[in-house]
């Protein structure tokens, strides 16, 4: 214990943590937890605690916990070429394999790969781009973001700005000016109860039409969105909400971008959200699940209509100025590579699909009786409990009860199972490794039922 207190020790006294009360940890106050080892849908503490991590991380570690074949990609490669960078045409055969193997993959609309180190530096590329695209055409006004309340595109400040919760900007001068929200396709928190899924569908609709009228759509660059809503609840959208979505773009001539950091490489049963939904994206952006976390590395998939306006753009202007020291990292890339091999040898895709709705039908069905449960719903391997403090009239409990939080916690306790209390509500977010079978789906289930009726009765 020693060893571990320690740990615990230094960890309070020099390292900042993100998304962390700072105060609370820095005093003591808060849970330190270290890691010491994982295997499949387990990790394990330095004090020897097993626990089922049910939101892969942070709905990153896809392939499962201890790939060898993964690992050793990156030291063999790591042995090989611990780095070079990618400017001025250079590349490894890493780098190159993969932007093939992604694009072999990828919408068939889609032209070339832009390689960054996480969806916070993505989002943030695509929007230079997307003012450059703008500029080469001609168009210097049209540069304004649409994002939707609720959604997650990173922490930057840019990025920070398109994600559309109160804890990004709340003290941080944000958002800037150039982003600007719309409605969340939200159907479970609509404001009309009498609502029926099209006409919410239709109001979402109207509603982004109107405020493209009123900013003008000669000054509206782009949208971005989630194809599944994620850290905002894991929302699934209403039947028909993109199809709605993109006939207003199309109309103005505004970029769709698709952020897949998420829903990318399987995590909804089909490879791409993109696919799943019927969404013809400018611009897909990836992470998480490119390397399974395993090194970190994410891209920004650029469209055939996009590309040919930046080699324009370079061809009037001398070579882009964009780039990272880290862009296309051989250790990323090769770590890319193993991993999108072995979601295909191992079936990856088509068991997220499969236990993932298998594990959203047994978690609906187990809880369909409880008082305080007001939701249960996912796509894929993503699955949301949302509490309510009474069913019939859709009345929440007060933020200050932190019901969500309790039952996480609780459900760590009792049942070392890790959930995720999710943001602006009372929300139990699940997002586990695609390798979960159907009898870790059972225990995670069995143990969200115990932990609601410890905390809830």
């Amino acid at each position: 214990m020693l060893k571990n207190d320690q740990l615990d020790q230094w960890d309070r006294e020099n390292f900042f943590h993100p998304s962390t009360h700072l105060a609370q940890h820095a005093r003591g106050e808060s849970p330190n937890r270290v890691i010491k080892t994982a295997s499949g849908v387990f990790i394990e503490d330095r004090d020897g605690n097993k626990l089922l991590d049910a939101f892969a991380g942070l709905y990153c570690v896809n392939a499962g916990y201890g790939r060898q074949e993964i690992a050793e990609a990156i030291a063999d490669q790591a042995r090989e070429l611990a780095y070079y960078h990618s400017y001025v045409g250079h590349g490894t055969e890493a780098s190159i394999t993969l932007a093939k193997m992604i694009l072999d993959r990828a919408p068939a609309n889609m032209s070339k790969v832009y390689f960054g180190l996480g969806g916070s530096d993505a989002n943030e590329t695509n929007v230079k781009l997307i003012w450059y695209y703008n500029n080469i055409l001609g168009r210097p006004e049209k540069k304004k973001i649409i994002s939707r309340w609720r959604g997650y595109h990173g922490s930057g400040l840019v990025t920070g700005s398109l994600t559309g919760l109160e804890l990004f900007h709340k003290k941080f001068d944000l958002p800037v000016d150039q982003v600007i929200h719309t409605e969340a396709p939200y159907y479970y928190r609509r404001a009309d109860l009498d609502q029926s899924e099209d006409q919410f569908v239709a109001h979402c609709a109207a509603e982004l039409e109107a405020l493209i009228e009123r900013e003008g759509a000669d000054t509206i660059a782009a949208f971005i969105g989630e194809p599944v809503l994620g850290t905002g609840g894991i929302v699934p959208p209403p039947a028909g909400y993109w199809e709605a979505i993109q006939a207003v773009l199309r109309k103005h001539d505004i970029l769709l971008v698709a952020d897949e950091v998420v829903t990318g490489f399987g995590r909804l049963g089909s490879m791409f959200g993109s696919d799943h939904y019927g969404i013809e994206a400018d611009i897909i952006t990836i992470a998480k699940g490119l390397t399974s976390a395993y090194a970190p590395l994410s891209g920004s998939i650029v469209s055939d209509k996009v590309w040919k306006v930046l080699e324009q753009g370079t061809d009037e202007n001398g070579p882009i100025g964009h780039g990272w020291t880290y862009s296309a990292h051989p250790i990323g890339a090769a770590a890319g590579v193993a991993n999108l091999k072995l979601i295909d040898e191992l079936n990856l895709v088509s068991n997220a699909g499969e236990v993932g709705a298998y594990l959203n039908a047994t978690m609906a069905e187990a809880l369909a009786g409880h008082a305080h449960v007001g939701d249960v719903r996912g796509e894929g391997m993503l699955c949301a409990v949302e509490f309510v403090k009474d069913k019939d009239s859709r009345t929440f409990f007060d933020a200050a009860d932190k019901i969500g939080p309790q039952i996480s916690a609780k459900l760590l306790e009792q049942d070392k199972v890790i959930a995720r209390a999710m943001p602006q509500g009372d929300i139990l977010g699940f997002a586990p490794p695609f390798c979960l079978t159907r009898a870790e789906a059972d225990q995670v289930v069995a143990a969200t039922v115990r932990a609601v009726r410890a905390v809830l009765g």
